[in-house]
């Protein structure tokens, strides 16, 4: 009889043992805290979301970021879709309509603001950390999170807004070189998608596609939460809970397909009423976690990231007087970003110009840096990254990253040494490998006078 009486309270805790188990495991907590620059990031799951914290107490504050793997790379054949989707999340959610959404943020003086790019869609909070205050602007963050209405009358509104950036693009030197260039580097590749779309791509879009592409894309298992602030592990995870636990766990986005090499050089002439010639030469790059990543960013950093300092600027502008600013960067991405040089120059000096910036690439790939050059990129470069992280919003940008790409947690603490490790036949090893002078796709967009464009 006793043993009859004992079984459901047996059965009660063998349940309630069961919970735990699935909780823990649900929530598990791989915590792996990283000494540097008076960082320690620590890490968890929750909800299949990985969790990117730091306390950080000097100030009554905290920023959070959601990040999914929804950018424009995941358009298909609607180009715009991804941003569109991003900018509709706070234009009604849950109870409220855009302006109350906007209203209770300000009550609290919390801000929120959001971003769509090629590889993700960003979403930012920052907010004091006084507890009712915190606690509206994070209940007004999990609802725009977690129950964007996708209003009809809002999408037309954002539309129109969207309509009038692309006319502003269309008439902006720069803008028309930008996507050209990526339409000739990326071909069909989905980072050549536009991120605003076309006018006819975004008229195209309906309510029913916003709500597909949030379902399929704004879920735990593709996302990642980076907090920075006055909160303690414990409230960093009750805020994570909040904002990423209700989501559907749903599949994390498949990683999209190898960026392919270009197979020749294409030039591109555009015909623009303007005083100048914007000028852009590039080539794919690198991506995160490339092995090359240091060898590269350290020998561009002598070639034309270095600003007065580099090769680029020192024979286009000190020597010639050709253009006010010439620069070059890699953009790494999920797959290879662009490697980029880009100048301004009066139309009569273009060609010049051009030829100056392709001749110094060339030698600089022939050669590398000089000794004096990356002694000088090295102090420039390790004595300035501090600085990068000297605000809780830089440092959040960086864990977000560091999160989303799957780098190594020590990333930050061991920047500066492999900063230092990089030497003259690293960087000219890779240059030569990974950067074909004679491949690259030039875009010209200014007064080009009687000159046919070449496409």
């Amino acid at each position: 009889m006793k043993l009859k009486k004992l079984l459901p309270l047996v059965t009660l805790v063998i349940v309630v043992i069961a919970v735990a188990v699935f909780v823990i495991q649900k929530d598990r907590e791989e915590i792996m805290p990283v000494q540097g620059y008076g960082l320690n990031i620590e890490t968890w799951q929750i909800n299949g979301t990985r969790v990117m914290y730091v306390y950080a107490p000097e100030l009554p504050m905290v920023d959070v970021r959601v990040v999914f793997d929804a950018g424009s790379a995941r358009d298909g054949d609607k180009p715009g879709l991804a941003t569109l989707t991003n900018l509709m999340l706070n234009r009604g959610a849950g109870k409220w309509n855009t302006n109350q959404l906007v209203e209770r943020f300000d009550s609290v003086g919390a801000e929120l603001s959001k971003q769509s790019l090629r590889d993700m869609a960003v979403i930012s909070l920052r907010s004091l950390t006084e507890k009712e205050w915190l606690k509206v602007a994070l209940d007004t963050m999990a609802t725009i999170l977690q129950e964007p209405v996708f209003d009809a009358n809002e999408l037309e509104r954002e539309k129109n807004s969207i309509y009038v950036a692309l006319k502003n693009q269309q008439e902006d030197p720069g803008d028309i070189a930008s996507l050209a260039f990526y339409k000739a580097l990326y071909g069909d590749h989905p980072y050549a998608s536009p991120d605003l779309g076309t006018r006819e791509s975004v008229a195209s879009i309906t309510r029913e596609d916003l709500q597909a592409f949030y379902k399929k894309y704004y879920v735990a298992n593709n996302a990642i939460i980076a907090i920075v602030g006055a909160v303690d592990k414990k409230q960093a995870r009750q805020i994570a809970r909040q904002l990423v636990g209700p989501l559907e766990g749903g599949d994390k986005a498949p990683l999209i397909n190898e960026v392919p090499p270009l197979n020749e050089a294409v030039t591109i002439r555009k015909q623009h009423p303007s005083s100048q010639t914007t000028i852009l030469v590039g080539h794919p790059g690198n991506y995160r976690g490339d092995p090359d990543y240091f060898a590269l960013y350290v020998g561009n950093h002598v070639l034309g990231g270095s600003g007065f300092g580099s090769r680029i600027m020192k024979e286009v502008r000190e020597k010639r007087g050709l253009a006010y600013s010439s620069y070059s960067y890699f953009s790494p991405m999920r797959r290879k970003g662009p490697f980029l040089m880009g100048l301004q120059t009066r139309n009569d000096q273009a060609d010049e110009a051009l030829k100056i910036v392709r001749d110094t690439l060339t030698m600089f790939i022939q050669q590398g840096p000089t000794d004096d050059e990356i002694k000088h990129s090295k102090m420039n470069i390790t004595g300035g990254f501090p600085l990068k992280l000297d605000s809780n919003k830089d440092i959040l940008a960086y864990i977000a990253m560091i999160g989303f790409y799957d780098l190594p947690l020590d990333y930050l603490k061991n920047f500066n040494d492999n900063v230092e490790r990089v030497t003259i036949e690293q960087i000219r090893d890779a240059f030569q490998r990974r950067i074909d002078p004679n491949k690259m796709v030039t875009v010209m967009v200014g007064d080009l006078g009687d000159k046919t464009p070449a496409k």
